[in-house]
């Protein structure tokens, strides 16, 4: 189906609703067979890498439990390097860069404010930028991108478009108008916002170091921690629950991309070099 129309079909559906529905379908228990029928071709279709994860489709009672599936401890090597950036998760650059003027380019035609994405935070006007799309193959659980610690973060409810690029390219300010979880973490780099942008078909989102859960319906949260909590480089900081794109911001001026638009990356991959 062309991107278009999908888009056009999307933007007369009530995108909440039928996600909250699908969400609740992806979590029930369905019979054995249908279950692992629906899994096996899953996996057959989207090309899923079974040998890197912890069990078989068998070893997972839902559909939700199956797509947020742990990988094997040693399945993601992590850059050791004091100056290494690494990729929060498994996913394809999509765009790299500064943001201009507070916004951040979302295509040759469409960008999106900074401030907004962030739910206010105005820190980032002139910022450097990774989008990083997360496909349907993926392991989608979100990771820290450095070590430091968590100092707060925040949940904007929003709507659920689609985040796929033919989406991003018409759908105007995408990003800054979906569901979102912004996650602050204080690095030796200065502080880092990794944001969780949720999209159609489920839009479940949620944390591993606090009981946020989105897409329930839920007003807007604002959290901010007395002492920051520890977080190792490459350690758990939530989870996708069916599809989306992690969105990093950095201090301007602190890293040299070393990877480029287009690129499949793997968590724990170096995705940056500390200047200096």
């Amino acid at each position: 189906m062309k991107d278009g129309l999908i888009i056009t079909l999307l933007s007369v559906l009530p995108r909440k609703l039928v996600s909250r529905t699908m969400g609740a379908g992806t979590r029930l228990a369905l019979p054995r067979g249908l279950h692992r029928a629906i899994l096996r071709w899953y996996v057959k279709h989207y090309g899923v890498n079974l040998d890197e994860c912890v069990g078989g489709v068998d070893d997972y009672p839902t559909i939700a439990e199956f797509f947020t599936r742990p990988l094997l401890p040693d399945a993601r090597p992590v850059d050791p390097a004091a100056d290494a950036l690494v990729s929060p998760v498994d996913a394809k650059v999509y765009v790299l860069g500064t943001t201009e003027e507070g916004r951040i380019p979302q295509s040759p035609e469409l960008d999106y404010p900074v401030q907004t994405l962030l739910g206010g935070d105005q820190r980032y006007q002139k910022a450097d930028f990774a989008v990083l799309y997360l496909a349907p193959k993926d392991y989608h659980r979100v990771h820290s991108p450095r070590e430091g610690g968590v100092v707060g973060y925040r949940y904007r409810p929003g709507e659920l478009w689609p985040v796929f690029p033919g989406a991003t390219k018409r759908i105007k300010e995408l990003f800054a108008r979906n569901e979102r979880l912004v996650i602050r973490v204080d690095t030796d780099l200065g502080e880092i916002a990794v944001v969780m942008v949720g999209a159609f078909g489920v839009g479940r989102m949620d944390l591993a170091f606090g009981d946020t859960v989105t897409n329930t319906g839920s007003a807007p949260e604002e959290h901010a921690f007395l002492e920051p909590k520890p977080i190792e480089r490459s350690a758990e900081l939530g989870r996708f629950g069916m599809g989306s794109t992690v969105v990093l911001l950095l201090p301007h001026g602190t890293v040299d991309w070393t990877v480029e638009p287009g690129q499949d990356v793997k968590l724990g991959q170096r995705i940056a070099t500390r200047k200096g």
